[in-house]
């Protein structure tokens, strides 16, 4: 099933992150994600205006609060940085490429 498929799953804590093969596995599900240090994932997207990027961050914002599942967003003039991490176990779980697949998603406006 495509990442995008599935819904985040809240994680309770007490479960290690991710890490080596099982990371490589799903970064390769995700178009452009930067996998750091084992603990977040990053990606920039650009956009023709300040306008537009203000449209997309609404969207992610829409699909975050949907899946509750909340990244950190960055904001400026014709691009938008998200990075991505599962706090309660200081890392990475399927969630956070979960989230990643489905903001890749978003239409380009």
């Amino acid at each position: 099933m495509s990442l995008s498929r599935k819904e985040c799953v809240p994680c309770k804590g007490g479960v290690p992150p991710l890490s080596g093969e099982e990371l490589e596995q799903l970064k390769e599900q995700v178009n452009g994600w930067d996998v750091v240090e084992e603990h977040h994932i990053s990606k920039t997207y650009k956009f023709p205006n300040f306008v537009k990027a203000l449209a997309f961050v609404n969207k992610v914002g829409e699909i975050a609060e949907d899946q509750g599942h909340h990244p950190d967003i960055f904001l400026a003039w014709g691009k938008v940085s998200i990075t991505i991490c599962t706090h309660k176990i200081n890392g990475l779980a399927e969630s956070d490429f979960i989230l990643a697949a489905k903001i890749d998603e978003i239409p380009a406006s």
